[in-house]
């Protein structure tokens, strides 16, 4: 669901806030709560690093606010991670098709996600949700080309109000279990608006429509409904790592 909090004006100051804890992962941050008084009560010394479990806990499943980018031609990140391939490569058959993105090559950004980067996963851009397509699958490195083909995914594609389609899947990981969506087919979603999540460390991948230019570099972090992952006629961009 889109964030009911009014944005700021352009005159106002914005303060950090700390991130609130998804309703999804209410339930792993009662367990290990539950395990921590558990082994307390068979030893003190294990105590304080069970704690620290706890708190890793509650910030895997951390939900922080984000402001989106507003514009035409943009579409944003919907991951947080690294930038791991910017590659034109062949659309899963799950995307293909008149109905889907087509039959030709697209420009694929991978974004790779680590166990301790925010799941929560956002829509690229507004529009309609065309398609959800889960796909069960095995739990090989994310980082991984063939995870692409073989992981448990789940395909989304959303077209913009001006016909413009743009596919993005989740792919589970080496430690990922679980996928889950939070929307389906015929769903309205705004740019940014948060759409799943997938349980530990995995990858997203996004296809991008040809008039589309990739604003990342290999080896840059992206934020998940902030960072402006491609723009329509923009300008190439490239990267030094210092």
């Amino acid at each position: 669901m889109p964030s009911l909090e009014k944005p700021p004006v352009a005159t106002s100051t914005v303060k950090w806030r700390f991130p609130a804890v998804h309703p999804e992962g209410y339930k792993y941050v009662a367990i290990a709560t539950g395990i921590t008084l558990l082994l307390t009560i068979v030893s003190n010394v294990l105590f304080w690093p069970m704690v620290g479990v706890v708190i890793w806990v509650a910030t895997f499943f951390r939900d922080p606010v984000r402001t989106t980018p507003q514009g035409p031609g943009l579409i944003v990140a919907p991951a947080d991670g690294l930038i791991t391939m910017i590659q034109r490569m062949p659309v899963p058959r799950e995307l293909a098709g008149a109905n889907g993105l087509g039959d030709a090559p697209l420009m694929r950004v991978s974004i790779f996600m680590s166990v301790f980067d925010v799941h929560i996963n956002r829509t690229p851009i507004a529009g309609t949700i065309k398609q959800v397509v889960y796909i069960s699958g095995k739990f090989v490195n994310a980082d991984l080309d063939k995870a692409s083909e073989e992981n448990e995914r789940q395909h989304f594609v959303v077209e913009g109000r001006d016909g413009q389609r743009v596919g993005f899947t989740q792919i589970a990981g080496l430690v990922a279990r679980r996928i889950l969506g939070f929307v389906k087919a015929g769903d309205m979603v705004a740019a940014g608006q948060r759409i799943g999540l997938i349980r530990f460390g995995s990858r997203v991948d996004v296809y991008l429509p040809d008039d589309v230019v990739p604003q990342v570099a290999l080896g840059q972090r992206s934020i998940a409904g902030e960072t402006v992952l491609g723009r329509v006629a923009g300008v190439p961009v490239t990267g030094v790592a210092q």
